[in-house]
C-alpha cells in the first residue's frame, strides 16, 4: 500500500485532534474530489511498518483523540488487508481512542458479505471502527455546512451500534 499523507494534528476529520492517515488508491474517482491525486494506488510514499510506527507514536499523547482513516479509499480491498495490522495494535495500545474511517463505499451493501468491497479483512476492519462515513462524494449534493463530510448522501454511521443492533445507526454530533 502507498499513502498520500499523515496529518499529525487534524482536527476537520472527526472529533477532536487526530492523527489522520490518507491512504492512496480509489476507484469510485467522484467528480470534484478533494483529493483525485490519491486516486493513484502508486501515489505518494510506501506504507512501511516504519511508517506505521510513526502513526503510533504521534498517536501516544493525551490530548490527541483517536485515529482518521481517509483516502483515496481505506475499504479498497488491497488497502483494507494492509490497515488492519495497524487497526490490531491501535486498539491495543489505545483502548480509550476512536477511529474514524471515511469511505465512498457503502456499509450496508459494498462492505457486506457479497458487496464489491467485500473481502476477508472487511468484517474485522468493520468491527475495529467508531465511526464510518459512508457513500461517495456527490458534487452535486455538496454542503459546506455539514459537519465532517463533504456532500448530503453520505451518512455518519456509528458502527459499534449498528453492529450489534443489525441495521445502519447514525451517530448523533455530540456523542463523543
Amino acid at each position: 500500500m502507498f499513502y498520500a499523507n499523515i496529518k499529525k494534528y487534524d482536527v476537520a476529520n472527526g472529533v477532536g485532534v487526530r492523527v489522520s492517515l490518507f491512504v492512496s488508491g480509489c476507484t469510485h474517482r467522484c467528480k470534484g474530489c478533494f483529493n483525485a491525486e490519491a486516486w493513484d494506488f502508486s501515489y505518494g510514499k510506501p506504507y512501511t511498518e516504519e511508517t506505521e510506527e510513526e502513526i503510533l507514536d504521534a498517536l501516544d499523547k493525551d490530548y490527541i483523540a483517536g485515529l482518521s482513516l481517509l483516502g483515496g479509499e481505506p475499504f479498497e480491498p488491497q488497502n483494507q488487508r494492509a490497515l488492519l495490522p495497524l487497526l490490531r495494535k491501535f486498539r491495543e495500545r489505545y483502548p480509550q481512542k476512536d477511529v474514524w474511517c471515511y469511505s465512498g463505499y457503502t456499509f450496508d451493501s459494498d462492505l457486506q458479505e457479497g458487496g464489491r468491497a467485500h473481502c476477508e479483512a472487511t468484517d474485522e476492519m468493520l468491527s475495529m471502527l467508531d465511526i464510518l462515513v459512508d457513500g461517495e462524494f456527490v458534487e452535486d449534493l455538496k454542503d459546506l455546512k455539514l459537519r465532517f463530510r463533504g456532500s448530503a448522501n453520505q451518512r455518519i454511521i456509528d458502527v459499534p451500534r449498528t453492529l450489534r443492533e443489525g441495521e445502519v445507526r447514525l451517530w448523533k454530533d455530540g456523542q463523543y
